[in-house]
């Protein structure tokens, strides 16, 4: 009875902290609800796309995510109202995206605070609701002392999760040095930050918020090379890119760890095109840019490698 009226007691804000959702919810806040009629021919685009997404993934979990936010689609444009996501990763946006894209009457777009930004909210609703781009990304400055006491992204983060925040609230982190470091959260989450987050690490911190238009971020570094392949293959091109053998990258593909434009490949004769990204777990990323047939019938490769 006790545990029970402490929960009843317990601020809107901390049960959305700490209570976890449901199997398979994605948090949605409502805004502006208007009733409308439900659209028979949405849902059946929804399901024809949920079926289309979902035969080319291997991640389930990925796989889930994509379902519930279709699902979340459908609700918006029955309702004639805006749902937004958490904060996802690069292949659930891509995937989410792609499927949104075969929907009729439904708008999407994908928001991280900033132009390059990989963790993002998507916001779905119907096109009569979504005249404007949602509020949906705030930025926060967590700023102290790191010149003797150096933190990586991982401590900011562990920081802000140690508050009591969930993962899937919190977008990217930009590391500003011995200042500390800008990061994307919910909005509605910017006060219980600002109020409780002391620490990183032993440095003590105060935080605030920010415009947008606030935030420093950089064009990620990186390092051109160029190779001579007899085929465009992603096990050609990528263990040149990545410096490894043909041997140990198609290992790292039955593993699952490889992944173009975000999408897992289990096939080392995957072929590859200019602008592709190539990811490797634990190794990063990989662009493939020009590409020119030579006179033996060979590809000379552009191999872009983020730092």
């Amino acid at each position: 009875m006790a545990a029970a009226a402490a929960l009843a007691l317990a601020s809107p804000l901390r049960r959305l902290l700490r209570a976890p959702h449901p199997r398979g919810a994605i948090s949605a806040p409502y805004y502006g609800i208007t009733r409308g009629r439900c659209s028979s021919a949405i849902a059946v685009a929804a399901a024809a796309a949920r079926n289309s997404a979902m035969k080319g993934s291997v991640d389930r979990n990925a796989a889930e995510e994509v379902r519930n936010i279709l699902d979340m689609a459908e609700r918006a444009s029955q309702l004639r109202d805006v749902f937004h996501t958490n904060f996802l990763t690069p292949p659930i946006i891509k995937e989410a995206m792609l499927a949104i894209e075969k929907l009729a009457d439904i708008k999407a777009v994908a928001q991280g605070g900033y132009p390059q930004a990989e963790r993002c909210r998507i916001s779905v609703g119907h096109p009569d609701s979504m005249t404007s781009n949602p509020d949906v990304v705030a930025a926060l400055s967590i700023s102290g002392n790191f010149r003797l006491e150096p933190c990586s992204h991982g401590d900011f983060l562990g920081a802000i999760l140690g508050t009591g925040i969930t993962r899937e609230k919190v977008g990217d982190i930009l590391l500003q040095g011995e200042r500390g470091a800008q990061v994307l959260v919910d909005p509605e989450l910017v006060d219980y930050l600002i109020s409780t987050l002391e620490k990183v690490g032993k440095v003590g911190v105060s935080c605030t918020q920010i415009p947008l238009l606030a935030l420093e971020y950089e064009p990620p570094r990186t390092k051109s090379s160029k190779t001579v392949e007899a085929s465009l293959r992603v096990d050609a091109l990528a263990s040149a890119g990545f410096k490894i053998s043909r041997t140990k990258l198609a290992s790292l593909i039955s593993a699952g760890d490889v992944r173009v434009n975000w999408t897992p490949v289990l096939k080392n004769g995957v072929t590859l095109k200019s602008g592709d990204i190539v990811s490797v777990s634990g190794m990063g990323r990989l662009k493939i840019g020009e590409i020119v047939t030579t006179r033996k019938g060979k590809y000379a490769v552009e191999l872009i490698r983020y730092l």
